[in-house]
């Protein structure tokens, strides 16, 4: 047995911001995927899935059936058959490894599922977030249900705010350009709920509140404007001042040892960094007018190009 195959995703822009209202965009990124599978002989991995399923099944069951009901038993009884989630999306490197469980255990399991033929209007969108957000809080904490949402219809996501989101086209890839936005490897796992823990802590205080408000934000939510006008120009303004303001404000976030080429790329204008998911670790997101630059600078690093300007 062999489901269909969900995707792993990228916020290209809004984390943490999206926690306060900023704008968000987030794409579904196809090299990486999950599906539910059966197999005779199991892996190690396989059994270790199978076992948080279990728990995972049991959860299910505590969620507010107004708000979503499954067919409990039908799932119980596969993962007693010894089903897991086989899955190439890299745990803890913010992007998305739960979200496509997620979206997969509701498109197999949900007995009244809104489905991505139907027209999808904002409430059934807020909807799906609502309850891939419960479903999704088993894994790490707080879940905003983002990633399995992106993962489950595999569009691309604009948020414009906590109740107001949609589905959207973004600009097509240009394979001659020279600019792009690539993933880099940090080579560490990250972990969500610590790094979330930080950023409350921080909301406490004044002066970090107004920073998000007045700097942070603003210049999420032009990225995202810029980002789907086309306008590359802005865009790179604006992905320069918002690199700037995480590693002055965000560093707990960025992993020690790239501090100095984060800083490296806002002085010379090869690349800028910011992060990808809540940081700590995993995937560092880059964005550059010149991939082959980029890649000069940071020779020895691990680049995955997401996306060609």
């Amino acid at each position: 047995m062999k489901g269909p195959l969900f995707y792993s995703k990228i916020l290209l822009f809004g984390e943490y911001g999206i926690i306060k209202d900023s704008k968000g965009l987030s794409i579904p990124y196809n090299f990486y995927n999950g599906a539910l599978k059966v197999d005779e002989n199991p892996s190690e991995e396989a059994l270790k899935s199978n076992e948080s399923l279990k728990r995972f099944a049991s959860y299910l069951e505590s969620l507010d059936e107004d708000l979503v009901s499954f067919d409990t038993e039908k799932l119980k009884e596969d993962v007693e058959a010894g089903m897991y989630f086989d899955s190439s999306i890299p745990q803890g490197y913010g992007v998305g490894s739960s979200g496509a469980l997620v979206a997969a255990i509701y498109d197999k399991y949900a007995t009244e599922k809104i489905t991505v033929l139907e027209n999808l209007t904002r409430e059934k969108l807020l909807k799906l977030k609502a309850i891939f957000s419960e479903m999704e809080s088993f894994f790490h904490g707080k879940s905003s249900g983002l990633d399995p949402l992106n993962s489950y219809l595999s569009l691309p996501i604009l948020i414009n705010s906590k109740d107001n989101i949609e589905a959207t086209g973004i600009p097509s890839q240009s394979t001659e350009g020279k600019g792009a936005v690539f993933l880099l490897d940090s080579g560490i796992v990250g972990e969500t709920a610590p790094m979330v823990s930080i950023f409350m802590e921080n909301m406490k205080n004044e002066g970090f509140r107004s920073m998000l408000k007045e700097q942070f934000i603003k210049h999420t939510d032009a990225c995202v404007d810029d980002f789907l006008k086309g306008d590359i120009k802005s865009l790179f303004r604006n992905t320069k001042q918002l690199s700037k303001i995480v590693l002055n404000n965000f560093k707990p976030m960025i992993p020690n040892q790239f501090h100095e080429l984060w800083k490296k790329g806002i002085e010379t204008n090869d690349y800028y960094l910011k992060l990808c998911g809540s940081g700590g670790g995993g995937y560092i997101l880059g964005f550059t007018e010149d991939i082959e630059r980029a890649k000069e600078a940071l020779q020895g690093q691990k680049l995955e190009v997401v996306y060609n300007f």
